[in-house]
Order: C-alpha cells, then structure tokens, then sequence
C-alpha cells in the first residue's frame, strides 16, 4: 500500500522507554504528530539528527506538535541509544517489527557488519523516514529515505509547520 496525502496512515503503536505503550490513534495534538524512524543505534548520523530534535522538543510543543522517535532495536538497544545519545527529552519507541515499517513505505536494508560507529547492524532494519500526521489519522507530510544521508532539518521542519498553520495549506501530493 502506497501512503497517500490526505489520506489515513496504517495504524502504529509500539512501547516506549519510559514504560509506556505509544499509539498513534491516541494521539490528540492541536497540529500534528510527528513520527521519527530512526535506523538505529548503529546509525552515527541518527545520533546527530535525533539530537538537533531533542534540543528543539519545546519549539515543537509550542507548534501543536507531539513527537516521537522509534525505531527496530530492541530494548536493550534502544536503552542505549537514549543513555550513550544523549536524547533526554525524546519519547523513544522500540521494536516496530520490519513488516509494520514496510506498511509506512520505509525502505529495508539488510545488515552489513560494524558501522564506522562500531556497532553492529541488525540483521535487517528500516531506513529513515519522517512522517507529520494530522489529528484525524491522515498523511500530511512524508520524507522517506534509501539512504542515512541528506535529511529534512528540523528547524526547516518548524518553520515550514508555521506557514502551513499560519496559511491553512493543505497537503500536497495527493493526486
């Protein structure tokens, strides 16, 4: 199934590191729910992206934005991530199956060894993509990617959630 503008996203829920159960469908945010897959603890250029939103969480509440980040790691990875990352202020999900990613349109990549952060890849995870859902469940904004490389900044992000507040624009890409 190919995700749509305008229309609803596959369901999604997860645990998350705090010990709660994150579910999309329960999300009620003024604007948006922002979606954050991640590749994983392996990832170094995960580390510095999911810092930069980490640093600007507030920003985002201020905009109606609720956020999460998750990811295919396990527990014990993603307890890592948030300890040797430096995320404190990031609700960070875990163990989305690679069947649930497929059905975002994430793109699979099959683990190839140490990364240059050292750490092993998993055997198979998604590769990164972020996704804005509106209150009613519907796709307003994706970025999927094949690649670790050459994401969406967030500050870019916020503005560009301003002007679609401030201007009531609608999402594109639908036909």
């Amino acid at each position: 199934m190919r995700l749509m503008p305008r229309k609803p996203v596959p369901s999604l829920e997860f645990d998350t590191l705090d010990g709660g159960h994150w579910s999309l469908a329960a999300q009620k945010p003024k604007n948006f729910t922002m979606v954050v897959f991640y590749r994983g603890l392996h990832c170094p250029i995960c580390r510095k992206y999911t810092s930069e939103l980490n640093g600007m969480i507030a920003d985002f509440d201020k905009r109606g934005v609720s956020t999460v980040i998750t990811s295919n790691d396990t527990k014990e990875r993603a307890q890592q991530t948030k300890e040797t990352w430096g995320i404190p202020n990031l609700t960070i999900g875990y163990g989305v199956p690679v069947e649930k990613s497929r059905e975002w349109n994430l793109y699979v990549s099959t683990g190839r060894g140490k990364t240059s952060a050292g750490i092993q890849e998993p055997a198979l995870f998604a590769e990164p993509g972020l996704f804005l859902v509106k209150p009613d469940q519907t796709l307003y904004w994706a970025s999927i990617s094949t690649m670790p490389f050459a994401r969406p900044h967030f500050p870019e992000i916020a503005a560009a959630i301003d002007f679609a507040v401030s201007k009531d624009y609608p999402a594109r890409g639908e036909a």
